[in-house]
């Protein structure tokens, strides 16, 4: 059940010429990772700001795939040149929780703020799932029916369609299925 986490090694070997480069120019991992929550930032703007509609779905969807990139580079540029750190991962971690959320606080312009909130704390749950296995000693499962790229997807079809209640409805439902079927993966291996 990893979804379209499934395409994480195909979408690396995409951002292979973006992270030479960036490894040529001594960019730091920490930069890429602050990029991501730009990009996030950026989207939740969009949702907030542009109407929904073809516009507004390219918009927060070019964003959110930059999040994703950035996402992407950051620890994969990091290994590549030395730099990873314990500090990093925490910077890591952080970002992908900040970036997340600053793209579903766009959401408070569609939708009841109670929704829009549920389905942030939910979407912060198979992330914590997967980290508290790890400190375990674990594994640290990714992907699931509604991982992070799911959640991108449904946050671009919110801008595409404006129908922000039920697609937060089942993000808040798919984050928590998707915990669950991470911390089932956890038990198992432990």
């Amino acid at each position: 059940m990893d979804g379209l986490y499934a395409l994480k090694p195909w979408y690396a070997a995409r951002l292979g010429g973006v992270r030479a480069t960036l490894a040529r120019r001594r960019v730091s991992p920490d930069a890429v990772t602050a990029a991501g929550v730009a990009a996030g930032a950026a989207a939740g703007a969009a949702l907030a700001l542009v109407r929904p509609g073809p516009l507004a779905g390219v918009l927060v969807a070019l964003l959110l795939a930059a999040r994703l990139a950035c996402a992407n580079l950051d620890g994969a540029l990091a290994r590549e040149t030395g730099r990873t750190s314990p500090w990093g991962s925490v910077v890591n971690e952080l970002g992908d929780r900040v970036a997340e959320l600053a793209v579903l606080a766009g959401c408070l312009a569609l939708a009841p703020a109670w929704l829009v909130a549920s389905a942030a704390l939910a979407a912060t749950l198979p992330s914590w799932a997967s980290l508290a296995g790890a400190a375990a000693g674990g594994p640290r499962p990714q992907g699931g029916p509604a991982g992070k790229t799911e959640r991108c997807l449904l946050l671009a079809l919110i801008a595409f369609t404006g129908w922000a209640s039920p697609l937060l409805a089942v993000i808040a439902a798919g984050s928590v299925l998707t915990a669950a079927v991470r911390l089932a993966r956890i038990r198992r291996s432990l």
